[in-house]
């Protein structure tokens, strides 16, 4: 893609409007929270203090929209005594010297570039600390002033942790709505398979169930009886529904057994919707009953048996262990000491340091972008210095918020943030130009822009920027300001911050492209490693270690995660593929989806310990596990992939039967692994 249509992309991105479900009453008590602290500064302490403990609450309230699983009066805090400390430690800094500011500056920049290696929400709240250092530094005269700017920033984010606290909006409703849409997601794949037994599933919904389900030892405690048990559940059904569905090693592709599997497949949809449906809303279970005649009535051995047969009785067997655990109020309680525990908020200090370190290499997009964050916050602070304008700390503010780790985001959020200002600027200056509001009503001004940014804030960041360009100019009418000393000032200098920071990606890129090899040898080694540990089991069913296929198996959707997420911000960059082309990217990727696949239907079929072991199965999961490992060093070294061990184990003198579930899915393996070299091909 060239330079010309990336930049028209990422535009268009940038400027586009989001259909998504509001959280109204979230935005309220946030909305609320930011009121009660303007209101009480105001009465109390005057303008200044109120405009800072608005600084506190608007950015605490902020963090805890943000796509974390952590409790959100934790993140409130967390934003709002880290904000204190930069603004405190920024004051004492730049009123003693000016000169040793800038260097502060570049170590909170470098340091909040780091912090994305510890998850999107830790980096967003560090960029608004050095946003907001940028703009409070510049309101104490003194230092006990500035230690009661802090003080209030602070207080404004206890405030809203306690009104989460205090006035809880659907609770666990985050972890409700990943389950659901877990289960709703498996719901969609069984009705797919009824037309297309071979189709792919995405297994993000259930990864984020996985993150979902980790709690603290508190939390633990208090989670409700319906959403523990049923993801171990649903990870379960989804091999099985594969098995059932696939004519290899399921029902026939034609006859009475396979509109047997599609009644199936179509009543485990329903049991599945309706299971979501009760966890996501915390109300019974209400399953039509056809469903459950289907899933109940016998199977003639002239219509399903094998393989098939025991797939069926497996998937009802499963459905109905959903249909319980869904059910709210029954009495059930999770032991703290089986669930996932999140570490606290002490615990995850050395965690970070360790993320932080593993990011201090070359190739690094972490550190390029903190590279790139830092350089930009410099060189803006010094040429809003420089400018003749006011307020120059518009211009580094600008360019800490809108840089990601990633192009398309950077450029795209640079774009929307311009446009969004032009448009509130120029809507709130119309509001104080017509009516010349007072202090308070410019508070409550301020407050509703606020409000209505924390409804939208999932629709799109120019819609976000909408309002809190509003905000920002009520608020600093609030505290006396003037509009005209603000709303050309701000314009400016927020495109100035804006071209800084497109100009600092494009200096110092970290382009993702160039390294689509190495995640696609990834993730065809973990599927390797996958398929090798699910054949384990065969090979010695009385001493199998059931726990490394489910490790291997999380290994391998990290993996194909990774790759999804690569593929998808390479085709934004303005880069020519460099030894990777689009077709070859597809066909490759699709191909390692299908070994996974291949993988996950000899999982649905796993022996009991009392089977007697397969033969040749445990040459087979080395024979893979030695191929893959191969087969990836190949791809980072741009060569084509060979298979001939695997090859000549099914070929000849391997004591694999010559049918059976093994044998069938061993062949498809090795299929999808020669379309992999295919593709791969010059």
């Amino acid at each position: 893609m060239g330079w010309l249509r990336a930049l028209k992309d990422t535009a268009r991105a940038a400027v586009t409007v989001e259909r998504r479900r509001l959280e109204p009453l979230v935005a309220l008590r946030a909305a609320a929270g930011l009121a009660l602290v303007i209101g009480a500064g105001l009465a109390l302490l005057g303008p200044g203090a109120a405009a800072s403990s608005a600084f506190g609450a608007f950015m605490a309230a902020v963090a805890t929209f943000q796509q974390s699983w952590r409790p959100r009066p934790v993140l409130a805090l967390a934003s709002g005594l880290t904000l204190a400390v930069s603004t405190f430690l920024g004051y004492l800094v730049g009123s003693a010297d000016l000169g040793l500011f800038l260097p502060m500056l570049a170590v909170w920049a470098f340091g909040a570039g780091l912090l994305w290696a510890a998850g999107p929400t830790a980096g967003m709240i560090a960029s608004g600390n050095v946003a907001i250092m940028l703009v409070t530094v510049t309101l104490p005269t003194s230092v006990p002033q500035a230690a009661g700017h802090a003080a209030m920033i602070a207080a404004g984010g206890v405030v809203q942790a306690l009104l989460i606290v205090l006035f809880p909006v659907r609770r666990w409703g985050a972890q409700r709505d990943a389950l659901a849409d877990a289960l709703a997601a498996e719901a969609d794949y069984a009705r797919r398979l009824r037309h297309d037994p071979v189709c792919a599933f995405d297994p993000v919904p259930l990864m984020k169930a996985r993150d979902a389900a980790a709690v603290t030892v508190r939390q633990a405690r208090r989670r409700p009886a319906e959403l523990h048990g049923a993801r171990g559940l649903a990870e379960k059904i989804r091999p099985v529904l594969a098995s059932l569905a696939d004519p290899a090693v399921g029902a026939p592709a034609e006859g009475p057994g396979r509109d047997r599997v599609r009644a199936l497949l179509d009543a485990a949809g329903t049991v599945l919707d309706a299971a979501a449906h009760a966890i996501r809303h915390g109300d019974p279970v209400r399953l039509p009953g056809p469903a459950l005649e289907v899933l109940k009535a016998p199977d003639p051995p002239e219509v399903l048996r094998g393989a098939p047969l025991r797939a069926a009785r497996r998937l009802a067997a499963l459905l109905e262990d959903v249909l319980e655990t869904a059910e709210p109020g029954t009495g059930r309680t999770a032991d703290p000491g089986e669930a996932r525990l999140r570490p606290a908020v002490p615990a995850l200090v050395p965690l970070v340091l360790k993320a932080v370190r593993a990011e201090l290499r070359p190739d690094s997009p972490v550190l390029r972008h903190a590279v790139r964050v830092t350089g930009a916050a410099c060189a803006g602070y010094l040429l809003g210095q420089a400018l003749p304008f006011g307020h120059g700390y518009w211009a580094p503010m600008t360019s800490v918020m809108v840089m990601r780790p990633d192009f398309t985001q950077t450029w795209s959020r640079a774009v929307a943030r311009f446009a969004g200002t032009l448009v509130g600027v120029g809507a709130a200056t119309g509001v104080v130009q017509l009516f010349h509001p007072g202090t308070y009503l410019s508070g409550l001004l301020a407050v509703v822009s606020a409000g209505l940014m924390y409804a939208l804030m999932r629709t799109g960041y120019a819609v976000t920027q909408v309002f809190v360009s509003a905000y920002v100019v009520f608020l600093l009418g609030m505290g006396g300001v003037g509009w005209d000393q603000t709303v050309p000032d701000r314009i400016a200098l927020t495109l100035v911050g804006g071209v800084l920071a497109m100009l600092a990606y494009a200096v110092y890129p970290a382009w993702e492209t160039p390294r689509l090899r190495t995640r696609l040898a990834d993730w065809l080694a973990a599927d390797g490693r996958y398929a090798a540990a699910v054949l384990g089991p065969y090979a010695d069913p009385a001493g199998a270690r059931r726990e490394e296929v489910r490790k291997a198996l999380l290994a391998a959707r990290d993996a194909r995660i990774a790759w999804q997420e690569a593929l998808a911000r390479a085709e934004g960059e303005p880069v020519r593929h460099r030894g990777l082309s689009r077709a070859a990217a597809d066909g490759a990727g699709e191909a390692v989806a299908a070994f996974g696949r291949g993988a996950m239907l000899l999982e649905a079929h796993l022996p009991d310990r009392a089977h007697d072991p397969v033969p040749g199965a445990a040459e087979l999961a080395e024979a893979l596990r030695g191929a893959t490992a191969a087969g990836a060093t190949a791809v980072r070294e741009r060569r084509v992939p060979e298979w001939e061990q695997v090859r000549a184990l099914l070929d000849g003198g391997n004591r694999l039967p010559e049918s059976g579930v093994v044998r069938q899915a061993a062949e498809r393996l090795l299929d999808s692994l020669d379309e992999v070299a295919q593709a791969l091909r010059p």
